[in-house]
């Protein structure tokens, strides 16, 4: 059930966003929003995620964004590994790299808490685990956590046949990924038909994630609309496919 916390991982890392200036472009999301999910491993519902924007804030005298993302498994599941997982994530206000990343994995009898702090001064970030700095490490001017490089991709308006990329990093390896527009289709989902771009994510440097296996994917749909919404994720591992499919959406509580 670790692939559990790795689906969220991976699916921050699929959304790899265009770079281009951030001021004064109105964005699609906003505090209030709510984005639930079920997490089907193969056929079987074995937990549920939500995403959520969090009102604006500050780190270190600096006005920020805030998101948070929590995994859970499903009771049946919790008998024989349970998982209660967060993620928090924040980002300067135009939401053009990341500030600090913090998460806390609670999974069976493991428990583990990461603190990654961006000094955008040095280019560097700050890695800690259980309050002990573990990883110091060089980064590009721009770089995001993740998670919230999920919301620095919504920014970017999509079209059939775009490629793009961005760097994202962990604290303990930064990389640059790139992904690839196919094209648009009608998803079906609990929600109705809604109309998405189907992104597909080059994951060859993301082997932890996936275990070295061969055949690999993973593949996001994103509304087609202004809030470019990730609506599906879908990954094919070793032991068969996971699914995140969106079950209820909130919108922004303020614009």
């Amino acid at each position: 059930m670790n692939t559990l916390k790795n689906m969220l991982i991976a699916m921050a890392l699929v959304v790899l966003s265009a770079s281009f200036a951030g001021a004064g472009i109105k964005m699609p999301f906003g505090p209030g929003e709510k984005l639930t999910y079920e997490i089907h491993w193969t056929f079987i519902h074995a937990g549920n995620a939500v995403l959520e924007v969090m009102p604006d804030t500050e780190i270190d005298g600096v006005p920020a964004r805030h998101f948070k993302a929590t995994a859970s498994t499903v009771p049946w599941v919790d008998k024989i590994y349970k998982v209660r997982d967060t993620m928090d994530a924040w980002t300067n206000m135009d939401v053009t790299h990341g500030l600090q990343y913090k998460k806390d994995q609670n999974e069976g009898t493991y428990h583990k808490e990461v603190n990654l702090v961006f000094d955008k001064e040095k280019n560097q970030s700050l890695r800690y685990v259980r309050g002990d700095l573990k990883h110091t490490l060089d980064q590009p001017v721009d770089v995001f956590d993740p998670m919230s490089i999920l919301y620095s991709f919504r920014k970017q308006i999509l079209y059939k046949t775009l490629r793009f990329g961005a760097n994202v990093s962990d604290g303990k390896k930064s990389v640059v990924g790139e992904a690839f527009v196919e094209g648009v289709e009608d998803v079906e989902t609990p929600m109705g038909t809604i109309r998405a771009f189907k992104v597909i994510l080059d994951i060859k440097h993301l082997s932890g994630v996936f275990k070295k296996s061969d055949d690999a994917e993973l593949i996001v749909w994103f509304s087609a609309d202004k809030r470019r919404i990730p609506v599906r994720v879908r990954s094919k591992v070793k032991v068969g496919h996971f699914t995140l499919e969106l079950v209820d959406y909130q919108p922004p509580t303020e614009e």
